[in-house]
């Protein structure tokens, strides 16, 4: 049995979408850390959800205290990118 022209063509899509998983870069992404400070925001997402946390973010990280960088995307969903540090 032969392998047909459609089947060339799936191989080579499946080729394609592994070597761009393959070449994907590392996460750079600063993880939220397991700190003092952070502490309570580990119990909130574990109780109400990553959406509840998020509301208190801009109490520190704002222009006036921990400004955000310049190529900072916006700021109203951290935990999108932002993931909780391992415990």
């Amino acid at each position: 049995m032969a392998i047909k022209k459609r089947d060339w063509i799936l191989l080579g899509i499946v080729a394609v979408i592994v070597a761009v998983l393959w070449a994907a870069p590392d996460e750079s992404t600063k993880r939220i850390p397991d700190n003092d400070t952070h502490h309570r925001f580990f119990a909130i997402v574990a109780k109400d959800g990553k959406k509840a946390a998020e509301k208190f973010c801009s109490v520190c990280h704002n222009e006036a205290g921990i400004p955000f960088p310049s190529n900072h995307p916006p700021k109203f969903r951290c935990l999108f990118c932002h993931k909780l540090e391992n415990r």
